[in-house]
């Protein structure tokens, strides 16, 4: 995901190679040169594959939880040497600046070291991204109010997870609290904030969709029918869903 501000541009994770995440900057006519920042969100490999790569080839810095450093730098996942200067630790809850824009992050539910979620502020509008949560609560909600523009997980298909390949220990985990949103509760948490929010939510683009438990059809129809029966029609936002390897639609919040 790129957060731009036009004066400030900070990438959230690199789960791809640092080759397509060059390439996805290129084909959106962004420069790779010019990104300020790298956030993480934990340190599972899907979300910093390249990330070693980035930071030894343009020597941007980085910023993730003191638990997800760690394990970047020490765990199983490790993205090889890099300048210690350009690592640095956030606390969850505790706002930031990268240039003009302000970063705040939240604790969520996933088996990782100490996974956070992101929003981003800049000239009073707000966009905000939640992936790899288990579940949401009143904490997550209320750190999702007030965006225009949503960047949420639309993991699995309950139905498609079950029937599945996957062996039981990796299904519950999945579903249990520290696994995956399904499409289902991704529609809960959507509709609850168009329901809640103070300000019109204008862009939903769910990402973070399972390869072997989810289409991107199955996706969009879900959580658009929940949508259609919990949401008054001047509330609803126009849907969206990531590919998981080609840059996805561009969400514009007007400043």
């Amino acid at each position: 995901m790129l957060v731009s501000s036009g004066l400030t541009n900070i990438l959230i994770d690199v789960g791809i190679s640092g080759k397509k995440v060059i390439e996805g900057m290129n084909a959106l006519d962004s420069d790779p040169e010019k990104i300020d920042a790298i956030l993480v969100t934990h340190e599972h490999i899907d979300h910093i594959r390249g990330l070693g790569v980035m930071l030894r080839k343009y020597g941007m810095q980085v910023y993730a939880t003191r638990g997800t450093i760690t394990e970047f730098l020490h765990g199983r996942n490790r993205i090889g040497e890099v300048d210690p200067g350009l690592i640095n630790a956030i606390v969850p809850g505790k706002c930031f600046m990268v240039g003009d824009i302000i970063v705040d992050s939240f604790r969520v539910s996933h088996d990782a070291a100490d996974p956070v979620a992101y929003t981003f502020s800049c000239g009073g509008k707000k966009v905000a991204m939640a992936t790899d949560l288990g579940f949401y609560d009143d904490d997550i909600v209320k750190n999702l109010k007030g965006a225009e523009a949503l960047y949420l997980e639309a993991n699995h298909d309950v139905n498609m997870l079950e029937a599945g390949p996957y062996p039981f220990s990796l299904k519950q985990r999945i579903k249990s609290d520290l696994g995956h949103l399904s499409n289902e509760t991704c529609g809960k948490l959507v509709t609850r904030l168009c329901n809640d929010n103070t300000v019109r939510i204008n862009d939903v683009i769910l990402a973070h969709l399972s390869e072997e438990n989810n289409f991107p059809e199955l996706a969009y129809e879900t959580v658009k029918s929940i949508l259609y029966m919990e949401v008054p029609e001047d509330r609803r936002p126009a849907l969206h869903v990531a590919p998981r390897f080609e840059p996805s639609f561009v969400a514009k919040v007007t400043i």
